[in-house]
């Protein structure tokens, strides 16, 4: 697992001229879903679709909503499921939404690094 931050803008997807700020999250390859704060979400437009059940790392579950945003950090941009994430949750951007802007993560440098999107075969090579 590797954690470090990075600055995540949220574009809401139905209306592309409304976005937040620059929000800085830990990048977060333990954490299925990217959270971002609640508030700033609802003010883009960004709307619950349902709520999910969460384990967070101390065992407790919690309840938190889930909506869809558009997502870019380092020059790099996906579609992804995002929870709001309340005051006292941590802001985290997911294995999800990096996996999305194809990128795995450099341990190391604490940086994203493009990667091949993996696909099956095609009918062509496969004999």
């Amino acid at each position: 697992m590797s954690i470090f931050k990075v600055n995540v803008i949220a574009i809401n997807p139905k209306d592309e001229q409304l976005s937040t700020p620059a929000i800085e999250a830990l990048v977060d390859t333990g954490s299925e879903l990217s959270w971002l704060p609640e508030e700033l979400l609802k003010e883009i437009g960004i709307t619950p679709r349902r709520k999910r059940v969460f384990e967070i790392v101390n065992g407790q579950r919690v309840e938190r909503e889930v909506g869809y945003a558009i997502l870019q950090a380092e020059g790099y941009e996906t579609t992804d499921e995002v929870v709001f994430a309340g005051k006292g949750d941590l802001i985290l951007l997911g294995v999800r939404t990096i996996e999305g802007f194809s990128v795995t993560v450099d341990n190391i440098g604490h940086r994203f690094v493009a990667r091949a999107t993996l696909a099956t075969a095609s009918k062509r090579t496969v004999l």
